[in-house]
C-alpha cells in the first residue's frame, strides 16, 4: 500500500513538472513573438516619424491683398501656396486679416479645430497679436513668423524671417558714399513711422557712416568716416507714415525754402516716399526756379522696397527728364515676396531639415544698371 502511494504522489510530481516545463516553453515563444511585435512596431514608428511631416496643411496668415508692400505680401504669397498644392506633399492655404483683431480671431479659430496636422506661416499685423502666437505655441502647432518679429515670442518660432531693416540705412550710407558724399555733407532723411522699423533704419545709416556696419564686408573709409559733429547735418523729417502724399506734401513746404535745395542727398525709408519726392518733382508745387536749382545740384535718392513704380523709374521708363538730372537713383532690397522664403522655411521643418531660427534676408541695391534682374511688385 506504502509503495502503491508513492507511485501516486511520483507520477503526481511528473505531471505537474511536465506542466510546467509546458508552460515555460509556450511563455518562451510567446516572449519571442512580442519582441519580434516590437521591433516590427518600431520600426513601424521610424517610419512615421520620417512621414511625420507629410499630410500636414499649412495656413499662411497675411495682411488683406489690396496694394503697397503688404498687399503684395498676399500676393507672393499665393504663388508659393499654389507650387505647394501642386507638389503634394503638403497642402496650403490663405488667409488674411485686414486688422489685427480680425488676426487674432482666425488664430483662435483655427485652433478650435483639429490641430494635429496644422501649420502655420504668419505676418503679425502688430504686437497685439502676440498672445494669440503665444496660444499657437500652446498648441503645440509649428509657426514661422514673418516680417513683424514680436520678441517674446520669437524664440518659440520654427523660424523668423524678415529682411534687415538695420542694414536698409547701412546700403543707402553706402551708396552715397560711392558717388561721393563727404562727411558733413547735408542729408535729408524720410522717415516712415515712429515703429522700430524706422529706427533700425536710422541707426543703420549712422553705423555705416561711422565705420560701426559694414555693407558687402566692407566698412567705410578711415578718411570718410563720420564724426559726431558731421552727423549734426543729418535732418529726419518724423513720421511720413509710409504714405507718398505726405512726403509729397513734406518735401513741397521743404522746397518752399529755397535753401533747402542745396541738399543733395536724400534717403527715402520706402520706395513710396522716393516716389512722393518725383511726384512733387513732376507737379506744380515747388517753385520753377527752386526746383531748377534743386535739381542742377544732381541729387541722389535711394528708397526701398522693390515698387515697380520706382522701378520703372530705374529702367527709364518714367521720370526720366527728372533721373536724368540725378547723380543716382537707388532702390534698396525689401521684398515682399520673401514671404516665399517663409513658406520654404515651413516646408524645410516639416521635411525635417535644419532651418534658421534667425532668417534674416541680407539687403542688395538695385540701380539702373542691374535693376532688370530683381523682381518688384
Amino acid at each position: 500500500m506504502k509503495k502503491r502511494w508513492m507511485a501516486i504522489v511520483m507520477a503526481t510530481v511528473m505531471s505537474m513538472t511536465c506542466l510546467v516545463g509546458c508552460g515555460s516553453s509556450s511563455t518562451a515563444d510567446e516572449g519571442t513573438s512580442t519582441e519580434a511585435s516590437a521591433e516590427e512596431s518600431s520600426d513601424q514608428t521610424g517610419e512615421a516619424s520620417a512621414e511625420a511631416g507629410e499630410g500636414k496643411h499649412i495656413v499662411v496668415m497675411t495682411n488683406t491683398e489690396d496694394h503697397g508692400w503688404t498687399g503684395s505680401v498676399a500676393t507672393f504669397a499665393k504663388e508659393k501656396i499654389e507650387e505647394v498644392n501642386e507638389e503634394g506633399t503638403y497642402t496650403a492655404e490663405l488667409i488674411t486679416a485686414d486688422s489685427a483683431a480680425d488676426q487674432i480671431t482666425q488664430i483662435e479659430d483655427l485652433l478650435a479645430g483639429d490641430t494635429s496636422n496644422l501649420a502655420i506661416v504668419i505676418q503679425p499685423l502688430d504686437d497685439t497679436v502676440q498672445s494669440a502666437i503665444q496660444q499657437i505655441v500652446d498648441a503645440g502647432v509649428p509657426y514661422v513668423a514673418f516680417d513683424r518679429i514680436i520678441d517674446a515670442v520669437s524664440a518659440s518660432a520654427v523660424s523668423n524671417v524678415k529682411g534687415d531693416n538695420e542694414g536698409i540705412g547701412v546700403a543707402a550710407a553706402a551708396y552715397f558714399v560711392s558717388l561721393g558724399m563727404q562727411p558733413g555733407d547735408a542729408v535729408y532723411v524720410y522717415e516712415g513711422d515712429t515703429s522700430s522699423v524706422t529706427t533700425l533704419r536710422d541707426n543703420g545709416f549712422v553705423e555705416y557712416l561711422t565705420g560701426e556696419a559694414e555693407f558687402e564686408g566692407a566698412t567705410i573709409a578711415e578718411d570718410a568716416k563720420w564724426t559726431e559733429d558731421d552727423l549734426a547735418s543729418i535732418t529726419y523729417s518724423g513720421a511720413m507714415n509710409w504714405s507718398r502724399s505726405d512726403t509729397k506734401t513734406s518735401f513741397e513746404s521743404l522746397m518752399g525754402d529755397a535753401s533747402n535745395a542745396n541738399i543733395k542727398w536724400f534717403y527715402a525709408e520706402d520706395d513710396e516716399l522716393a516716389m512722393g519726392m518725383l511726384e512733387a518733382l513732376n507737379g506744380g508745387g515747388i517753385d520753377a526756379a527752386t526746383k531748377e536749382a534743386f535739381l542742377n545740384n544732381a541729387p541722389a535718392i535711394t528708397g526701398c522696397g522693390g515698387l515697380d513704380e520706382y522701378y520703372a523709374v530705374l529702367r527709364g521708363e518714367t521720370y526720366t527728364d527728372i533721373a536724368e538730372k540725378c547723380s543716382g537713383l537707388c532702390s534698396v532690397t525689401y521684398s515682399p515676396a520673401m514671404i516665399q522664403t517663409a513658406i520654404q522655411d515651413m516646408m524645410d521643418y516639416l521635411n525635417g531639415e535644419q532651418v534658421e531660427q534667425d532668417h534674416v534676408i541680407q539687403c542688395e541695391n538695385v540701380t539702373a544698371d542691374n535693376v532688370a534682374d530683381y523682381p518688384s511688385f
